[in-house]
């Protein structure tokens, strides 16, 4: 799409509301900015809610740089399913266990994932395969080849554990799946994981109370506002 509005540039971060894609959010920003060009460092699940950087005009040019940014997330996991898109998109399948793991016995399996690992991203998911998204290839019924990348996580704390949910405070870097996640801890534990609840705390520096709402750039202007008001200040990156 042209950009109507070249003299908008800057970077500002939002809550993305559940429910909605990141591209969503950008379609309406671009509406609502008069047909500014607008891009996202780093893309956040429907489900997902929380930090979504936003970068217009000439500041798109710095994307590559934001998405290498750390990223920090509150991960809710329910360790008694499982779900063909490793989150509550898909059929709940029931794991029964004969015990629940104690706290310790998940600090333990926590350990394995935490720094350089190898991660298999979900089979829906927007990796490519052999020419095709694989999430493509996993509605169609097909079960995509997917190879294991590596990913780092810096670090993996235990916020609340209440079986079977099991909240997590994770801080990982570019390419890590939450999902995958969820799913790798279930599968360690020998339960089910299915991720039940994500919100980025965290991204690039933009933390989650220096967003703003979605309804807050809804005004006549607003996002010119903001925009500009970020040209004007110390971003992050």
């Amino acid at each position: 799409m042209k950009n109507l509005r070249p003299d908008l540039n800057g970077v500002i971060a939002i809550d993305k509301p559940r429910d909605w894609t990141s591209a969503d959010v950008c379609r309406l920003l671009r509406k609502l900015s008069g047909g500014a060009k607008i891009g996202h460092a780093g893309t956040l699940d429907p489900l997902a809610t929380g930090v979504l950087v936003l970068c217009f005009g000439r500041a798109t040019k710095r994307i590559p740089d934001l998405m290498d940014g750390q990223k920090r997330y509150t991960a809710t996991v329910d360790l008694a399913n499982r779900s063909p898109t490793d989150d509550l998109e898909g059929e709940l399948e029931p794991v029964g266990v004969d015990q629940p793991p104690a706290r310790d016995d998940v600090e333990k399996a926590l350990e394995s994932f935490t720094g350089p690992i190898m991660q298999i991203p979900p089979a829906h998911s927007a990796v490519w395969v052999d020419g095709k998204r694989a999430y493509h290839l996993a509605r169609a019924g097909e079960n995509p080849d997917i190879k294991a990348r590596p990913v780092v996580i810096e670090s993996i704390e235990i916020l609340e554990y209440e079986w079977p949910r099991l909240v997590l405070d994770v801080r990982c870097g570019k390419g890590t799946y939450i999902r995958s996640l969820a799913r790798d801890v279930g599968l360690e534990l020998g339960t089910g994981g299915v991720l039940a609840g994500l919100v980025r705390t965290e991204s690039s520096g933009f933390t989650l109370d220096q967003c703003a709402d979605l309804s807050d750039l809804e005004p006549e202007g607003a996002v010119e506002r903001a925009v500009l008001a970020s040209a004007g200040a110390d971003t992050p990156g």
